[in-house]
C-alpha cells in the first residue's frame, strides 16, 4: 500500500454536502460521477495531499443509502492505494483478512476497487484502489 487514496463520506443530498466541503476546503470539486455498480452517485475534492469522495446513494438499495439508514452520515470508508491489486487481495487473504469482493470491480475516478469486511478491520471498511492503466 503506497498512501492514504481517499477518504469516502455518506452524504444524503450530494449537492448540499458538496456546497459545504467547498467552503471549508475554498475549492470546487473536480469531478461528478455516477458509478451504477455500487447505485451511487460520487464527488471528489483534491487538496494538495488528500482526496474526499462524498457517496450519495441513487436509492434506497445500495450500501451508502443503508450505511446511512443504519449509521447517519459520516466516514464510510478510508481507500488505500495499491500497485497490484490482485496481489494484495492474495496478500491479504493469506493474512486472515476477509476480502468482500475477491474480484476487483471498476469504481469511480479511474479505479480498480475491492473492499476488506469491516468486521477484519476494527470496524472500519477499507478499500483498496489502483488506478486503471
Amino acid at each position: 500500500m503506497t498512501k492514504i487514496e481517499h477518504i469516502g463520506i455518506a452524504v444524503s443530498n450530494l449537492e448540499k454536502a458538496n456546497s459545504i466541503y467547498t467552503k471549508i476546503l475554498g475549492l470546487e470539486p473536480y469531478k461528478k460521477e455516477i458509478v451504477d455498480s455500487e447505485g451511487v452517485i460520487t464527488s471528489f475534492f483534491q487538496t494538495k495531499n488528500t482526496k474526499i469522495e462524498l457517496l450519495q446513494g441513487l436509492d434506497e438499495n445500495n450500501a451508502i443509502s443503508k450505511f446511512i439508514d443504519k449509521k447517519g452520515e459520516g466516514i464510510h470508508h478510508i481507500a488505500f492505494e495499491v500497485e497490484n491489486i490482485e496481489k494484495e487481495i492474495k496478500r491479504l487473504k493469506k493474512l486472515g483478512f476477509k476480502i468482500i469482493n475477491e474480484t476487483p470491480k471498476k469504481g469511480a475516478d479511474n479505479k480498480l476497487i475491492c473492499f476488506i469486511h469491516p468486521k477484519s478491520a476494527h470496524h472500519v471498511l477499507i478499500e483498496l484502489c489502483q488506478e486503471i492503466k
